[in-house]
């Protein structure tokens, strides 16, 4: 988000500083592993169907301005066990904004896609608008086009502390000191920590969670066959990617992990014996053919509010620090929009969006 943001905002005649505790894109946050899923009819809540449309619209601009490959129309299914609300929302939201949207049920999806085993009662809608984006492709586009413009990016410089008044904002590093009209937060798993020093605490909890790739059969598998997907099992919900130039199938679990200390937690994958068979045990009953040798695991962060929606607001005390966080789970799809969004709020001080769901109010009594 916060480099969408730096790019958007060096379209306006602005003097922008980006700081960033790494050098992205990195292994160390939320983006990494490759691939994220964009879907546009929504899940979690049909008001970020406008959201995801513009983003969208974003990200096909970055690839052509950029040159780069950033997305595969994959397509995406989103299954669900019976009573799955995460999947009845989607069909929904779809039906509100007319998108195209294919209801099937389990026999017809496991005949369609053979490499899935789902039960019987399990309903299916496969999205062939929406797809898979290249992560770190993405943010390395925004960078690359960010510095292009002669704007200045501070890579490996940890944010020490920060100072907010109703004039100005400082931000302290290791090395320097830096005074700015206005500073936008968008630290991911650290915002918590960051922002503890203007006197606020807000409630997103930095989860450790893992994601690995699985040999396959690739007739069943490759990208060229099988969507992106998320399969709601109503006490658990899996995502998943189809295996891209070999790369096996990719499979994550959205819900659960360990809350941790983002500046001390263990980033080994198998240090834990449920980073490897939590993503086995759904593999082995919903797509066996897919549960092959592990080729490879990550473990990332996920950072997340109570409810699960964004934080994108203005402190409440500084209408001159913007904060936006909360994102992981289901965020990156955004990044390209909340960009925009951000660059809005600190340039027009207000967004062509309604933002009042991701209002930090809801958390501070």
């Amino acid at each position: 988000m916060g480099m969408a943001a730096g790019y958007y905002l060096s379209k306006g005649n602005q003097k922008i500083i980006l700081i960033d505790s790494f050098d992205p894109p990195h292994s160390l946050g939320s983006h990494h592993g490759d691939t994220r899923i964009i879907r546009h009819a929504y899940g979690e809540s049909r008001e970020y169907v406008p959201l995801a449309l513009r983003a969208q619209k974003l990200w096909e601009e970055l690839e052509q301005l950029s040159g780069k490959h950033l997305f595969s129309r994959t397509g995406v299914l989103c299954a669900g066990a019976p009573g799955s609300t995460f999947t009845n929302e989607v069909i929904n939201s779809a039906k509100e904004f007319s998108l195209p949207l294919e209801i099937m049920d389990s026999n017809e999806i496991n005949a369609r896609w053979p490499g899935f085993r789902l039960p019987k009662g399990f309903i299916g809608c496969l999205e062939t608008t929406s797809g898979i984006l290249f992560s770190e492709e993405c943010v390395r586009a925004y960078k690359e086009l960010y510095i292009e413009k002669g704007n200045s990016l501070h890579t490996n410089s940890p944010v020490i502390d920060i100072e907010v008044d109703t004039h100005k904002t400082m931000v302290r590093t290791e090395n320097a000191v830096y005074t700015a009209d206005k500073l936008v937060v968008c630290a991911g798993a650290w915002s918590g920590k960051i922002l503890e020093k203007t006197g606020i605490d807000i409630p997103v909890k930095p989860t450790r969670k893992t994601v690995a790739w699985f040999d396959c059969d690739h007739q069943l598998y490759d990208s060229s066959l099988l969507p992106a997907f998320t399969i709601d099992l109503i006490d658990r919900h899996y995502y998943g990617f189809p295996s891209i130039h070999n790369s096996g199938l990719k499979i994550g679990r959205h819900d659960g992990g360990q809350i941790v200390d983002p500046d001390q937690f263990n980033r080994e994958f198998g240090e834990f014996i449920e980073d490897e068979t939590d993503l086995r045990n759904f593999l082995s009953e919903y797509m066996p053919l897919a549960n092959g040798r592990l080729v490879k695991g990550k473990t990332c962060l996920y950072t997340m509010t109570p409810d699960e929606h964004f934080i994108i607001d203005q402190h409440p005390e500084y209408n001159n620090l913007i904060i936006a966080t909360g994102f992981s789970g289901h965020g990156f799809k955004f990044a390209s929009v909340v960009g925009e969004i951000i660059a809005d709020l600190v340039t027009k001080q207000k967004s062509a969006f309604d933002l009042s769901m991701f209002s930090l109010n809801r958390f501070i009594k």
